[in-house]
């Protein structure tokens, strides 16, 4: 169904059932009562745990492999340029290493910029289809970047490159938040999140295999193969991603009611086309969405540093291109270690992803304090063990990453909060490359201090998310204890977590 049609839906039910404003309802509320489904039919239908884990596998294997692939691609192509740099990229286009760190600053930039635009087309129209726009559209700029033969030319790609990719992980989660329950969407957002360790392993193997090259610059067939495939990816994405658990063609009228009051349980909004600008202040007022932006900042500026400049540590303990890339691909494993356990454990334990958040920060510490005071020529492995555990955080930024859609309640606040907190993904890696200066190479002694001090920040600022979450459910139970037919009947009309006095917030 069309949002156009499911305004006119709303327009009825208004006028038969005297609702108060057309806004006031969420869009999955206008499917159930068009087909006539009751709130307590959709209580009978959660009452088959069966039923419902079947479904559930069933979402497993239509929704997942896509954001796992599509996670995939994007992380090898984000890399293709660090790929590129460790060959013939720099002598054939004739740039320094102070230029290649505002590449990265270039393509964040850009996320930064196209971000939230991307966010509010998303909810106005098609998310599945902007997706798959997006990623045809970034793999053709990735294709078109072989072309180019200088600074300006590559930093433009790159920003070009930054502009497609910006929807991709918010609408992600916003994807996850829909179609999975709070308990689940941790290992979930997990499972596709690995990818990028995924990505980084096949990347490695693929760009070993790209570099034994003789008859042809290698940097550009890593751009040209990488571009390609992508494209075709993007094409097979427009045609079974769905858009959300509404138009869904793959599942029946039953089966979306099921995950339709999985949805409703969780107090957090299922679908709604309209913006609702008083949601986009709450959010912006809300001290919850600004932790988690300030953790996702620290975050991602030693993301910036350690995506960038990893290869190029490595590259400085055995001077040689094929050698480099091959000891890189064990860093992709361990990334694939630590967020499948991070997410499994914080999906597991309940009310514990905070103090998980904490907790894998501290690998990163031990791993960067590794790299940045070993004796490199006498103890290489202990620093190349160093550069693998060191991307331990990247399980902390995905348990971040996946708290606006667990705790936001109301569709447009649930957006928001997430295009806020990634706005501040965005400045993190604007900022860390630049930490790593060319004349400390190879042990960079600045960025690894810098990478520390963020670790050890984002430990506290988890606490004190935790701190905030637990007192405002405290004062929740104490003011009004939960009754379980109201907690679902109340994101009928798509509350957010500061209008529901029955919203929980996990911690």
């Amino acid at each position: 169904m069309q949002p156009s049609d499911i305004d006119k839906k709303v327009d009825e039910l208004v006028k038969a059932e005297d609702i108060a404003t057309v806004t006031d309802l969420d869009e999955a509320e206008v499917f159930l009562r068009e087909h006539d489904i009751s709130h307590e039919y959709t209580l009978s239908l959660l009452s088959d745990k069966a039923t419902i884990r079947r479904l559930v596998q069933r979402v497993d294997l239509v929704i997942l492999p896509l954001l796992a692939g599509t996670y995939c691609l994007q992380y090898i192509d984000k890399q293709a340029l660090s790929y590129a740099a460790v060959f013939d990229l720099f002598t054939s286009t004739g740039i320094d290493q102070d230029q290649y760190s505002w590449f990265a600053s270039m393509f964040y930039l850009a996320y930064l910029v196209a971000e939230y635009p991307w966010s509010y087309v998303a909810q106005r129209t098609r998310m599945a289809k902007v997706v798959s726009g997006c990623v045809i559209a970034w793999g053709s700029i990735l294709m078109v970047t072989a072309a180019c033969h200088n600074f300006a030319g590559l930093a433009t790609c790159r920003f070009m490159l930054g502009v497609f990719e910006a929807p991709i992980t918010p609408c992600f989660m916003m994807i996850v938040s829909m179609w999975y329950t709070r308990e689940q969407q941790p290992f979930r957002a997990g499972i596709f999140y690995s990818c990028n360790g995924v990505g980084s392993m096949i990347g490695g193997i693929l760009t070993y295999a790209i570099g034994q090259i003789h008859s042809f610059p290698v940097w550009k067939a890593i751009f040209l193969i990488c571009g390609g495939l992508t494209v075709l990816w993007g094409t097979l994405l427009a045609f079974f991603l769905p858009d959300d658990i509404v138009s869904a063609k793959r599942f029946t009228v039953d089966e979306k009611a099921v995950l339709i009051a999985r949805g409703k349980l969780a107090k957090t909004g299922i679908l709604n086309h309209k913006v609702r600008w008083y949601q986009v202040k709450e959010a912006l007022v809300d001290p919850q969405v600004w932790l988690l932006t300030l953790f996702t900042l620290l975050n991602e500026v030693v993301n910036g540093g350690i995506a960038n400049f990893g290869k190029l540590i490595i590259k400085g303990l055995v001077q040689d291109s094929l050698r480099t890339t091959a000891l890189g691909i064990p860093q992709g494993a361990f990334q694939v270690l630590f967020i499948l356990t991070g997410t499994y454990l914080a999906s597991r334990f309940r009310n514990m992803r905070t103090m998980f958040m904490a907790i894998y920060l501290v690998p990163t510490i031990i791993g960067t304090s590794l790299m940045w005071k070993i004796d490199r020529s006498t103890h290489k492995i202990g620093v190349l063990f160093g550069y693998y555990i060191c991307g331990s955080f990247v399980s902390s930024l995905v348990l971040a990453m996946q708290m606006p859609g667990a705790n936001l309640g109301g569709y447009t606040k649930r957006v928001t909060g997430t295009a806020v907190v990634f706005m501040a993904y965005c400045v993190g890696n604007i900022i860390g490359p630049h930490a790593f200066l060319d004349k400390e190479a190879p042990t960079y002694p600045t960025g690894c201090k810098l990478i520390i001090a963020c670790s050890a920040a984002q430990i506290a600022v988890a606490v004190a998310l935790r701190v905030l979450l637990l007192r405002r459910n405290k004062m929740r139970d104490h003011a009004s204890p939960a009754s379980e037919a109201e907690e679902a009947e109340n994101v009928s009309v798509d509350l957010t977590d500061f209008e529901n006095p029955h919203f929980r917030y996990v911690l």
